[in-house]
């Protein structure tokens, strides 16, 4: 019994994070900023929907924990590569940006 109520929570959660994070897709004015706000919130939220699942279901217990920790490794991973990919391309920050970090390293 507690196992359903605690796996329901943890799926409620998950679903709040993945909602913030596709709204924050649709609200953040660069890509950089996009994917910031995707990769955290669905990092998050996937994880702990996952888990959840597999709380509610003892027997994929196991399964859900190696989905959660790929997750947990290859979410931020990629990020990182699209985001540096797109900052080589010339996809410019918004000009609401104020410190554009990687550009002042590069320069010096």
């Amino acid at each position: 019994m507690w196992n359903m109520i605690f796996g329901e929570i943890l799926i409620l959660i998950g679903v709040i994070f993945l909602f913030l994070g596709s709204l924050g897709v649709f609200r953040m004015p660069d890509v950089y900023n996009r994917l910031q706000a995707g990769t955290k919130c669905t990092t998050l939220g996937a994880f702990s929907t996952i888990v959840g699942v597999g709380i509610i279901e003892p027997s994929w217990f196991l399964k859900s924990l190696v989905i959660a920790f790929f997750l947990l490794l290859t979410n931020p991973v990629a990020a990182h590569a699209i985001g540096r990919a797109s900052y080589k391309m010339g996809v410019k920050l918004t000009e609401k940006s104020v410190v554009d970090q990687y550009g002042e390293e590069k320069d010096e």
